[in-house]
């Protein structure tokens, strides 16, 4: 059943056994560990589930996406896609004010 546009949807949670661990203990309980082979399918089939309205991705899903499925992830509100520094590793940061920009469609920029 799809989430009328009061509703809130779904929280999904995409990410190595560590980031996995600390969503489980504030209490979400949709959170699928993944391995780089397994993160591209369950990214997919989150993207394709209209009950979800936000997917948690660590940078190591984004990297394993490929160029389009990244474009999608970057301009998806239904569901938002917020992706979280893996556990070790590199990782790009969006910027709150990009996100807030992107989300939102405000600039955060203060004018001079």
């Amino acid at each position: 059943m799809e989430p009328s546009s009061g509703e809130a949807g779904r929280t999904v949670v995409l990410g190595e056994r560590e980031l996995a661990i600390g969503f489980r203990l504030i209490g979400l309980s949709d959170v699928t560990e993944v391995t780089p082979e397994s993160a591209q399918p369950e990214f997919q089939r989150a993207m394709a589930d209209p009950t979800i309205s936000l997917v948690i991705a660590s940078q190591s899903v984004r990297q394993s996406l490929s160029e389009n499925q990244r474009g999608v992830a970057d301009n998806s509100l239904k569901p938002l896609v917020v992706f979280v520094p893996a556990p070790t590793g590199e990782y790009e940061v969006e910027s709150i004010s990009t996100l807030a920009k992107r989300v939102l469609g405000v600039s955060l920029a203060v004018p001079r």
